[in-house]
């Protein structure tokens, strides 16, 4: 398969139905791969950054003939605006829904079920926040020897998640995707500067070492 090389910011655009619900921002690693970083909500835009990338996803989803139920939009703005590069008739992946609900109020798992049970969603914004997720990505294959601080990390104060997916003796085989990440961090606060300081000090509590 070829495709256009899209360079620019990516954005994750979040509808139901056709409102759309919430626009956030992805930080990827080193090319040539795209492995997520950290994830935040909402994205810093201008009134018309997002009427146009509210726009170009809602005009995707006419286009595919999707109008029902929850989409996640993938945007990159590049010099000549928003480009798709995904169109997804589903729930966003990763950690995505517990930032929306962190960030907006709405719960989108519950708003869908509410749609399959034939009940009407409410997807109006109840909170005011600012939410991101922090991945923790190895350097290095190898051997995970140790991993330690995520109990110091989920004691900062601003930080509602903290999780490890991997144990001492796991093999780190990195594939360049998002099967790399060996845990998150998700923070909130009401300010974007403060949640990203407080993504930072947690962060910088878990350490680990990969023989």
């Amino acid at each position: 398969m070829i495709e256009e090389f899209a360079e620019g910011r990516h954005y994750s655009i979040d509808t139901m139905g056709t409102e759309v619900v919430a626009i956030g921002t992805a930080d990827f690693g080193q090319l040539p791969h795209f492995v997520l970083r950290q994830s935040i909500f909402p994205a810093a835009l201008t009134d018309d950054q997002h009427k146009c990338m509210a726009d170009v996803s809602l005009s995707c989803l006419r286009a595919l003939g999707l109008g029902w139920g929850p989409a996640n939009i993938e945007l990159r703005w590049t010099k000549r605006g928003p480009v798709a590069i995904e169109v997804n008739p589903r729930l966003p992946g990763c950690s995505t829904p517990q930032l929306i609900e962190l960030a907006y109020g709405i719960d989108l798992i519950a708003e869908h079920i509410k749609l399959l049970i034939g009940e009407e969603s409410n997807v109006h914004r109840r909170r005011w926040q600012t939410a991101a997720a922090r991945f923790l990505i190895p350097d290095r294959n190898g051997t995970l020897d140790w991993i330690s601080g995520s109990r110091q990390a989920a004691a900062v104060p601003g930080v509602t998640e903290v999780q490890l997916h991997v144990q001492p003796k796991t093999q780190i085989i990195r594939k360049g995707d998002y099967l790399d990440s060996i845990g998150h961090i998700i923070a909130a606060s009401p300010s974007r500067t403060q949640t990203q300081a407080i993504l930072q000090r947690a962060a910088d509590l878990i350490s680990w070492s990969i023989t």
